[in-house]
């Protein structure tokens, strides 16, 4: 059972933050919770999977170490 992992914020730094940034908005925006961003396909390979990966890290499954 998944535990209800809502978005509360997000921490980006780096060249290419604000593409990650504008997910986590949109996320944050309509209530998602980390689940509903784990379930979302995500381009390989893109900087879009960082959030990807983090969203299954919150359920201890990330794809990659």
């Amino acid at each position: 059972m998944l535990g209800i992992n809502y978005i509360l914020g997000v921490h980006i730094i780096g060249a290419n933050a604000s593409e990650l940034i504008s997910e986590a908005v949109v996320a944050m925006e309509f209530g998602a919770m980390s689940e509903d961003i784990a379930r979302i396909c995500h381009a390989h390979p893109t900087l879009s999977e960082v959030m990807h990966e983090a969203a299954l890290a919150v359920d201890k499954r990330p794809l990659h170490f």
